[in-house]
């Protein structure tokens, strides 16, 4: 189990860098600006946005709304329910990749980083 799910998560991972740094070099050519520059910043913002997802994943409140759709925001028993315990902890394990994605992608962001040595 836990190797199946290292595997996944490393999935994520490579499939999160990729999308992270031909985005990032894209962008950094089409800006003219220098490529292990843009790549390294393109790291820290995905990570950032990935930690910050994660916050928000995590703090969902434990209320849903009865139907798919979501337009009448009334604060009524007619609209609302309480979220099943499975619903919960899938909140928290989603919250949990997203904060360990991007934290991995600042670290991969602060190697990637010419400015400064490692060593």
């Amino acid at each position: 189990m836990w190797i199946a799910a290292l595997r996944r998560l490393t999935g994520l991972f490579l499939l999160a860098s990729a999308l992270t740094l031909v985005g990032a070099t894209i962008f950094g050519v089409a800006l003219g600006a220098d490529a292990a520059r843009s790549i390294s910043v393109g790291f820290y913002l995905m990570g950032s946005f990935l930690l910050v997802a994660g916050f928000f994943v995590g703090n969902r409140g434990p209320v849903r709304f009865k139907r798919d759709s979501a337009a009448p925001l009334i604060m009524g028993s007619r609209f609302v329910r309480w979220a099943s315990p499975s619903e919960r902890e899938e909140n928290i394990n989603l919250s949990a990749i997203f904060v360990v994605l991007g934290f991995v992608l600042i670290l991969v962001g602060a190697a990637a980083d010419n400015r400064y040595d490692l060593v």
